[in-house]
């Protein structure tokens, strides 16, 4: 029954949207269009900064510059409680997502799933974001120069997030 519910949900919210354009006493279909257009052109403005974040990402991975970044500082997250494998993917998580995919799964292939790094690792994955990533495409979206604070704070969060993962996964599975 559920599987049968979801399988019918999409579709019939598309039904329901188009006949809400056909039959509704607004132009729907203009403001959809409208909606769609500002959305290309959004896009289109983040084509430059896409590009040299993707760029800026891909040389530092090629260059090695993260695991001798990882391999600076594991004397420092061991100290903290913070297992040293998770150290690459911390380091490539604030910028790219699909560097952080990668990290990801190496530390899987490498540790297992179910060891204490594999375990914080995924904590840290499914309850994380680019925050580098995500601030430069939101606030360039809209045309903000100045970000201030943000930043810091965002990585002062992410921190956090890390260290309590860590904190939790030890109580939970350790």
């Amino acid at each position: 029954m559920l599987e049968t519910v979801s399988a019918l949900a999409m579709p019939l919210v598309a039904v329901l949207v188009g006949v809400l354009m056909l039959f509704g006493k607004k132009d729907y279909f203009a403001a959809f269009t409208r909606g769609a257009t500002d959305g290309l052109h959004t896009a289109v403005r983040l084509l430059p900064t896409l590009c040299a974040l993707l760029t800026a990402i891909s040389l530092l991975n090629a260059s090695g510059a993260v695991e001798l970044l990882a391999g600076w500082l594991s004397p420092a997250a061991a100290a903290l409680g913070v297992p040293q494998e998770l150290l690459p993917l911390l380091l490539t998580r604030p910028f790219s997502g699909s560097a952080a995919t990668a990290a990801f799964s190496d530390l899987l292939s490498r540790v297992g799933p179910d060891s204490f790094a594999g375990l914080c690792a995924s904590v840290i994955y499914g309850s994380s974001d680019t925050v580098v990533y995500v601030i430069t495409v939101y606030f360039s979206s809209v045309g903000v120069r100045r970000t201030r604070w943000a930043f810091p704070c965002a990585f002062a969060v992410m921190l956090f997030c890390v260290f309590f993962s860590c904190f939790l996964c030890r109580m939970w599975f350790a």
